[in-house]
């Protein structure tokens, strides 16, 4: 999925749903409704909520969904495509207009649309990284992400497929194994090279011990 209206809608058609629910909610929004802009805004509010029903709080979902068909409207003539050409900071800013685009949401838009080669990374991917040991911890989310991004930037080339697959191979470890609760470090084959699964490794022991 390459239009960045679609990857917004994509991103707000139903409220922390799982991946699976996500793809039924979007697949209803496009047979049921439609993916442009004029359309969802046209669409009645029962459609919109039955398809935000896939994930929880579908009310707020459906007002997203109209809030983003505005937006699209209002400020760029329901085409997002000429966001693409402007300079990374512009679009990026121009795409956080959207409900629940910030940095992260926008440079993932950007990377996938192919226009942008910057590394993406959700909280998944973001954990994986600072467990590595990029960058540092800070109180603000916005500020951790930006180092850690810029910690791991240069070991990868400036080339799109690698980057989407660092950002989908880290999301999905970030999902399968090193969880926010209860990491399956035991299982990580990247655990050697891993600060966070050193010290999950010297704590066995321990514990161990005193039992």
């Amino acid at each position: 999925m390459t239009d960045p209206l679609q990857q917004i809608l994509w991103e707000n058609v139903a409220y922390l749903p799982s991946d699976r629910r996500r793809q039924e909610a979007f697949a209803l929004l496009r047979q049921n409704v439609g993916l442009e802009a004029a359309r969802i805004l046209a669409a009645p509010p029962s459609a919109l909520h039955e398809i935000g029903r896939k994930g929880i709080l579908p009310a707020s979902s459906s007002e997203k969904l109209r809030s983003i068909a505005e937006i699209a409207l209002e400020d760029f003539g329901g085409d997002l495509r000429p966001i693409l050409k402007l300079p990374f900071p512009q679009a990026r800013k121009a795409l956080k207009k959207f409900p629940s685009i910030g940095d992260p949401g926008a440079e993932k838009i950007l990377l996938f649309a192919r226009s942008h080669p910057v590394l993406a990374l959700d909280s998944n991917g973001l954990r994986v990284l600072r467990r590595l040991g990029y960058g540092k911890e800070d109180r603000n989310y916005t500020r951790t992400y930006r180092l850690t991004q810029e910690a791991a930037a240069p070991e990868l080339p400036r080339d799109f497929d690698r980057l989407i697959e660092a950002h989908q191979l880290l999301r999905r470890h970030g999902q399968e194994l090193c969880k926010t609760n209860h990491p399956r470090c035991e299982a990580c084959p990247l655990r050697p090279d891993c600060a966070y699964g050193r010290k999950f490794r010297a704590a066995r022991p321990a514990a161990a011990n005193r039992a």
